[in-house]
């Protein structure tokens, strides 16, 4: 059986110049192999001290039990911090939770529903511009994620010009490597600067300088009473119950801001992932190809169900290949975490890429087997094994959308073509912002 593909891991003692240049080429590549049986592993560096967690309770404790005492590490979102201002993604404390106040109802209950009709018209938009022939599915699949984001969030496909400049700028964004910033590695005072690169600087400015038109256009609208019954104008008119505050201008950008980052990146990378493991799974692909057609002839929200096996497979991939890979907390006070001293500061490592292939928790690990979601028990036993969108109160608002926005594309894509993978072209894992393909994913399609 040939295994999914899986970075080479580094020798376990390296030295510290040597793990920072493994880090900036690929946070993967730049761990140990030991971390894939490890409960926890404590690393340190002149400038800071981490552990890394697999231990099932440990990760309860972090992320369900004390959450508050373990906010997330403000070096994290020093490098996104010109793009993402204070947005839901950076924040802590009562601003988190004022954020997610007015964010979750956009999110919640009947609102899928709502946003299914503009994700059924993405899905289709994409599965047809693909073509005849080898091509790498990756710019595809970014594609039809951020269509996905325009029609769900602005009633704009991605065939608008803002929308397609957004686009465009979000990929050139992510080629200047943001987390590489001196304040990700060192504990700066407030007054520091940050060093962030000219080319991260710029491309944020225009990033936020179009969606700062998109946002003043929606908020007009809102005001004229014409707005149309989208994500943003949900979240606009959405007042926090505990102190009828709403967004302004400048935080609904830094909102945006993540919603397209976190979901447009992280779907597309889980898509492309996903493309590959059905082109390299021939038999998976014509059971998933079997339910897509069946769906796709009367696509429907109620008849998202019949697509079972489609769904285990886009599960599996997100074990497989998490799209953010690692997750990183701080402790607030002196902690023992299982038989470590933590001191106030130091950073806890929370790793998805590593959990869900772990050696102890999880059977044949680095294999793709949908099916195994069809075990309860596994299903039972793997509750604190399998967090792609975190997990306990900061998980991710959007997971259900994520995870329906994954079905339907799957299923618009393998109603129409047929997928295979291209000799000598194994796509390697590496992970910067997402995990994503280090020379894309190459596959053979053909119409069904």
């Amino acid at each position: 059986m040939t295994l999914p593909p899986k970075p080479a891991a580094r020798p376990d003692r390296v030295p510290l110049w040597r793990y920072f240049k493994l880090f900036r080429a690929d946070i993967l590549s730049a761990q140990p192999a030991r971390l894939y049986r490890a409960w926890m592993a404590e690393f340190r560096t002149p400038f800071f001290r981490s552990f890394m967690v697999n231990d099932p309770g440990v990760l309860r404790l972090v992320l369900r039990d004390r959450p508050a005492d373990f906010p997330k590490a403000d070096r994290v979102g020093e490098g996104l911090r010109p793009l993402l201002g204070r947005s839901v993604f950076v924040t802590n404390g009562a601003e988190w939770a004022r954020q997610r106040r007015i964010i979750d109802p956009a999110f919640a209950g009947g609102r899928l529903r709502d946003t299914f009709p503009a994700m059924l018209e993405a899905a289709r938009a994409g599965a047809g511009r693909l073509q005849t022939g080898v091509q790498d599915v990756e710019p595809e699949a970014s594609h039809a994620a951020a269509d996905v984001i325009f029609r769900t969030l602005f009633s704009i496909p991605i065939e608008h010009q803002v929308a397609a400049r957004v686009f465009d700028e979000f990929r050139a964004y992510q080629r200047t490597q943001p987390l590489m910033n001196l304040g990700a590695f060192l504990r700066l005072p407030s007054w520091a600067p940050r060093l962030h690169r000219r080319r991260t600087r710029a491309a944020a400015r225009r990033i936020r300088g179009l969606i700062a038109g998109l946002v003043d256009q929606r908020l007009a609208e809102v005001a004229e009473g014409r707005a149309p019954d989208d994500l943003a104008t949900k979240i606009l008119t959405t007042a926090d119950p505990e102190t009828d505050e709403r967004f302004d201008a400048d935080e609904m950008v830094d909102q945006v801001a993540i919603f397209f980052l976190a979901g447009h990146e992280t779907s597309a990378a889980a898509l492309g992932w996903a493309l590959y493991l059905l082109a390299t799974h021939p038999e998976i692909q014509d059971r998933v190809a079997a339910e897509a057609r069946e769906y796709m002839a009367d696509p429907t929200f109620a008849r998202l169900s019949v697509l079972k096996t489609t769904r285990d497979v886009f599960r599996e991939t997100l074990r497989l290949y998490p799209p953010v890979p690692m997750m990183v907390r701080e402790t607030s006070r002196a902690e023992r975490l299982r038989d470590r001293d933590a001191r106030r500061g130091d950073l806890v490592v929370l790793s998805p890429w590593h959990l869900h292939r772990h050696e102890r928790l999880w059977k044949n690990p680095d294999a793709f087997d949908p099916d195994r979601w069809q075990d309860p028990a596994t299903r039972d036993s793997q509750r604190d094994a399998y967090m792609p969108f975190s997990a306990g109160p900061r998980v991710c608002t959007g997971a259900g959308f994520a995870m329906a926005e994954g079905v339907i594309l799957l299923a618009a894509i393998l109603a129409h073509w047929r997928l295979a993978p291209v000799a000598g072209r194994v796509p390697v894992p590496q992970a910067h912002l997402t995990v994503r393909a280090a020379e894309g994913i190459w596959l053979d399609l053909s119409p069904r």
